[in-house]
């Protein structure tokens, strides 16, 4: 049996969980609403304060959704009970970030700005040389974490770029001199 798909998940106070035909979970809460169609071969029960995940049987592709049905409908509880939020740092010499309305412009090295407009639901704050990113939705704020990390990835030799504020980056020795 899943371990992680055989686990209950309890529903914090403030937050509603409706479950429509064909899977289609509905998660209300203070931050806000999410809605997402989950496989309908999972069985999805609303038990008290608990939302419990069954599987059919034990076929491989169930014994897979069992686990991964059960995580996003978790994510969504957390995310409008509580929210999601990702640190970026922007590392290096006139490397810098600054925040105008719902774009963030980026400074990094290139004979232009980085501009990029904050996605619906998504919020982005900018303190110093720190990069927030704040929303509901736990897979959009990775994904748009992830995007701006791509305009200018760490670089092993002086650690400049875009990174996570939990990743660390793994440093190599420059050239060294002849003979």
């Amino acid at each position: 049996m899943s371990r992680i798909g055989k686990m209950p998940i309890a529903i914090p106070a403030g937050v509603t969980v409706d479950i429509a035909e064909n899977n289609k979970v509905t998660v209300k809460g203070p931050k806000g609403t999410l809605e997402r169609v989950l496989p309908k071969e999972m069985d999805i029960k609303l038990e008290g304060t608990e939302v419990v995940v069954g599987r059919p049987n034990d076929l491989k592709k169930m014994k897979s959704l069992h686990g991964l049905t059960r995580t996003l409908i978790n994510n969504m509880v957390i995310g409008v009970s509580t929210g999601y939020e990702k640190k970026l740092e922007v590392n290096g010499v006139g490397y810098k970030a600054q925040k105008s309305g719902k774009k963030l412009t980026l400074s990094l090295g290139y004979s232009h700005p980085v501009e990029m407009e904050d996605p619906e639901g998504i919020e982005t704050v900018v303190e110093g040389n720190i990069i927030t990113v704040k929303g509901i939705d736990k897979e959009k704020v990775g994904q748009f974490a992830s995007e701006i990390r791509d305009k200018r990835r760490p670089e092993p030799y002086k650690g400049k770029g875009i990174k996570y504020s939990t990743e660390v980056i793994r440093r190599k020795e420059g050239k060294t001199g002849k003979k």
